[in-house]
């Protein structure tokens, strides 16, 4: 049943990702990370359900696992999550002309769910994680009309 509702939350994000115009490469990374987590669930349910382990050890090494995993991915979940929140906004888009932190300025090459590329005056790329771009300061100096038009602004 759980296996089921991640595979639904995956086709969810996939379909949001898509409509935001992202590209091939986050569609296929919130579909390996949603199999990722498919596959924890079955092996946790596996061992809940296996007669070769009591309750108490399928309990505690699923507790272990789900300890380890979250603080192993901690920082990389957090990038997903406002790439996700990021996109669904349509704060930034491929071609979009940004400033980050005051100090960096460019174009949005690439955005992915864990970081976007900037390419910087002097052609140089700037790859910049989500959680720290979500975070601002951010100037995104395209999107006006867009978000206008979405928000209903001024």
């Amino acid at each position: 049943m759980a296996v089921v509702a991640v595979e639904l939350l995956s086709i969810a994000i996939r379909r949001a990702a898509k409509l935001a115009g992202a590209g091939p490469t986050v569609i296929r990374d919130v579909r390996e990370g949603m199999r990722v987590i498919a596959i924890l669930i079955a092996i946790s349910a596996i061992l809940s359900f296996t007669k070769l382990a009591s309750e108490f050890t399928a309990l505690t090494i699923s507790g272990i696992a789900g300890l380890a995993l979250s603080l192993a991915l901690q920082t990389t979940l957090s990038n997903v999550i406002a790439g996700i929140l990021m996109i669904n906004d349509g704060v930034i888009r491929l071609g979009d002309r940004i400033e980050y932190g005051g100090s960096l300025k460019g174009e949005v090459v690439r955005v992915a769910l864990r970081n976007a590329w900037v390419r910087t005056s002097d052609g140089n790329i700037a790859v910049i994680s989500n959680s720290n771009l979500s975070a601002g300061p951010l100037v995104n100096y395209t999107a006006t009309e867009r978000l206008k038009k979405k928000y209903a602004i001024g």
